[in-house]
């Protein structure tokens, strides 16, 4: 309760609003990208996912600015900004994986690509409701359940993409297995960065919940 007075005291509501205004952002770009893969052909899909990294981008930008103005944090700064890097870097893999799309010209979905666009969905979208609740951790068994939604995504995640790589070196076409090995390995380590994320709320949560 007092930690939850000192959030509140410290006014970082606007900081608190950023936070969350960038975890949205993640979501936004992983249904961005889901479109995208059921449409490769859609090519103002990258403008698209562009653009809403620029803007998590600056949302980043602005929550660095916030902490180094910000003389007493509810957290420690540095959980802190892990927290906004590991969230921009999900969001920078994702513009990853369209930039890759159309640079390597890819026109149709690789197998299980837009299976694992469905899950960087439901990934960020648990990345986005943990976030919604640092403002007052009540109920440390909830957040807990929600970091370990993230693990249990991430291993779907995993699962398809070995069955990406089982399938695809089935061709006997190198170019097109190097292309698409590096879209799938930049799927799987966007995954990865959300359980980095969960892994930092889930230390915050054991500290001060």
């Amino acid at each position: 309760m007092g930690h939850m007075f000192s959030w509140m005291k410290s006014n970082d509501k606007q900081l608190l609003k950023i936070f969350n205004d960038l975890a949205k952002k993640a979501v936004e770009t992983a249904e961005a990208l889901v479109v995208l893969f059921s449409d490769l052909n859609n090519v103002q899909q990258h403008e698209i996912i562009k653009k809403l990294e620029s803007e998590a981008d600056i949302l980043t930008r602005d929550i660095f600015a916030e902490l180094n103005k910000t003389f007493i944090t509810p957290f420690d700064r540095e959980d802190m900004q892990r927290i906004a890097s590991k969230i921009d870097d999900v969001i920078d893999f994702m513009d990853g994986i369209s930039a890759r799309t159309h640079s390597y010209k890819i026109t149709t979905a690789p197998p299980y690509t837009l299976e694992i666009a469905k899950e960087l969905v439901n990934a960020t979208k648990e990345v986005e409701y943990m976030v919604s609740k640092l403002r007052n951790i009540k109920n440390t068994k909830d957040m807990i359940t929600h970091c370990r939604n993230t693990s249990v995504i991430e291993h779907t995640v995993d699962d398809l993409y070995r069955k990406s790589i089982e399938k695809l070196f089935e061709s006997n076409d190198p170019i097109t297995i190097i292309k698409l090995k590096d879209i799938y390995e930049t799927m799987e380590t966007a995954s990865d960065r959300c359980v980095d994320v969960a892994d930092v709320i889930e230390d915050i949560v054991l500290k001060y919940g």
